[in-house]
């Protein structure tokens, strides 16, 4: 039985496993962190990636422990309703739905589907040695693990595509991010409805995740790097957005001060070369996106099947390694630059700027629904 060697317990790393698992593959994942953590976040999954997760015999579970996505609505910072849109009637007509997950619950359930024996956290990786039939990877804890193949599914900044491709920062998009998890009950966001507010140089986000829980997230222009205040984050986001649509403060009024994350949004330019021998990278090493599009999660599930599948059907591992790189170049780099672009229009300051931004949002909903069934009726 082939061996997988692959860096990275998150959900490119984990669904890779599942992936190969089942076209008989020998799998070990190896994670530097020491546990899976209960990671104060949630993450939308398409058509697409609810797809993929059913054909690996994991959507059932996944979908469980999920909130279903019916409508999704646009809004102004004041909470003004600028396009609704029927993402049920959508996932319908696509054959699967939109859900909200946490991500802790999605981790969990690919976990235990690739079995927990075969994931070992507090392994850090710090390299790799290839050779003509496959490849070691080398740990910081002393441990040199060999495979047929290697998969570097360890982020955005992964120590395997640092290797593979060099050294280079990621592209800082010019916004952070505040996240968290909280229980609320609001009239103005009922059940099955996710929610994004532009106002000027920020946006805000909603979206139910399952267990009554609401993810919520918050951007803002500024400097990359920056910490919480002497106050902590809570006290920061009430007073920036004191006087936005009220339904926010009142998620991050139910959301413990230290259960609130924050990260600079970032990504990297797209490129084309993601394999070296028996070394591959995926997910957020290969193709890592700003999350305007909400694929990022989702292009890891759809790599992590188009991987499996093109060794299955490859006649060597190299060949298959290279066909999985060909045939996901240009969907993840059409995603990638959408997103970017996207994420500069909901930035805008220039009040006039965002006055056109709201207006033409309004007028073309319709075209925006009809992109967005292109992006999520790709089948892998």
């Amino acid at each position: 039985m082939p061996r997988a060697v692959i860096v990275g317990a998150g959900i490119g790393g984990l669904t890779a496993a599942l992936a190969l698992k089942r076209e008989g593959w020998d799998v070990s994942v190896f994670e530097r962190a020491s546990e899976l953590r209960e990671v104060g976040a949630g993450i939308t999954l398409w058509t697409n990636a609810v797809k993929v997760l059913r054909k690996l015999g994991v959507g059932g579970a996944i979908e469980a422990a999920a909130a279903p996505i019916r409508t999704s609505e646009l809004r102004s910072w004041r909470g003004k309703v600028l396009v609704r849109t029927d993402f049920g009637a959508l996932g319908d007509k696509l054959g699967a739905p939109t859900i909200g997950v946490h991500r802790a619950d999605l981790q969990a359930a690919l976990a235990d589907a690739v079995g927990r024996e075969n994931v070992q956290f507090g392994m850090t990786c710090v390299g790799y040695t290839p050779d003509d039939k496959g490849a070691s990877a080398l740990f910081a804890e002393g441990d040199v693990v060999r495979g047929q193949i290697l998969v570097g599914a360890d982020g955005i900044r992964s120590l395997v595509r640092n290797q593979l491709l060099g050294p280079e920062p990621p592209r800082y998009a010019g916004y952070t991010a505040w996240r968290g998890v909280g229980l609320i009950e609001r009239p103005e966001v009922p059940v099955g409805v996710t929610v994004l507010a532009m106002g000027r140089g920020s946006q805000i986000g909603m979206l139910p995740i399952g267990g009554g829980r609401t993810y919520w997230f918050a951007t803002a222009n500024v400097p990359p790097g920056g910490a919480a205040g002497p106050d902590g984050h809570k006290a920061e986001l009430l007073k920036r957005f004191a006087d936005w649509w009220p339904a926010f403060p009142a998620a991050v009024e139910a959301t413990p001060d230290a259960a609130i994350l924050r990260n600079d949004i970032c990504d990297r330019p797209p490129v084309r070369k993601w394999v070296a021998g028996r070394v591959a990278l995926l997910g957020d090493a290969a193709h890592p996106t700003t999350p305007n599009l909400g694929q990022g999660a989702c292009q890891a599930i759809e790599s992590a099947h188009v991987l499996a599948q093109s060794l299955k059907r490859a006649d060597t591992a190299d060949a298959g390694l290279l066909a999985y790189e060909q045939s996901r170049f240009d969907r993840t780099a059409q995603i990638t630059n959408e997103s970017w672009q996207l994420g500069k229009v909901f930035a805008y300051e220039n009040p006039l700027k965002c006055w056109f931004r709201d207006r033409m949002f309004g007028l073309l909903g319709g075209l925006s629904v009809r992109h967005t069934e292109k992006i999520v009726g790709v089948e892998v």
